[in-house]
């Protein structure tokens, strides 16, 4: 288990600097399994505390996700730079600190397989082209490319990229599917939006964001 101060989704492309010796052994770990598709672990986001220290992380979210390592580089400081993406969502059932790294008991949440209404998701891209638009007034494009239009992949491309509050985009990774996601994504984006139009010199959530890069 990698605990971070951020919510993570299914087909995100996640950079670290890994450097606390826990998390450098969690990788040494990894790297030593034989086939590398089963170099994976999970996280899942701190809703209290913090990453690093002796304390660390003091309350953690249960639905998080599992990543998949791809990329690593170890510094000549014994720190690596590894990147790692999103594979699918997983339950933290209990988190085991005693040993060198975290070790917990997840179960796989698998994404449920929904026809979702095309009214759905013409709205979903509509609404975050729209803020999109807005946002790029005060800041870089938070998505780079053309928008997908599976449903599945839509929603979690907007759930990715939106800067979000953490809570709310905890809420978008424990959507029941594809539809509910959407219809949620939509629905803040748009409040985000009439905020935005109230007090039009700030984006209404002023959240630091990597870009999202899709795998």
């Amino acid at each position: 288990m990698f605990p971070l101060n951020t919510v993570l989704f299914p087909g995100v492309t996640l950079p670290l600097h890994v450097f606390e010796e826990r998390y450098r052994t969690l990788v040494q770990h990894l790297l030593s399994i034989d086939d590398p598709e089963k170099r994976t672990f999970a996280s899942v986001a701190i809703r209290e505390g913090y990453e690093v220290g002796d304390h660390g992380a003091q309350s953690l979210f249960r639905i998080g996700c599992r990543l998949h390592l791809t990329e690593v580089e170890e510094n000549p400081d014994g720190s690596y730079e590894i990147v790692a993406v999103g594979v699918d969502r997983v339950r933290l059932e209990a988190l085991d600190g005693s040993g060198p790294y975290p070790v917990g008991e997840v179960h796989e949440l698998p994404e449920p397989a929904v026809a979702v209404p095309e009214h759905v998701v013409e709205r979903a891209r509509a609404t975050f082209s729209a803020y999109r638009l807005a946002l790029t007034e005060f800041r870089s494009d938070p998505y780079e490319g053309t928008l997908p239009r599976d449903p599945e992949y839509l929603s979690w491309t907007l759930a990715a990229c939106a800067p979000l509050p953490m809570a709310e985009r905890q809420s978008l990774l424990e959507a029941a599917n594809a539809e509910e996601r959407l219809i949620l994504v939509t629905d803040l984006l748009r409040d985000e939006l009439r905020a935005m139009n109230v007090i039009p010199s700030l984006p209404a959530t002023e959240v630091a964001r990597n870009r999202w890069s899709p795998n």
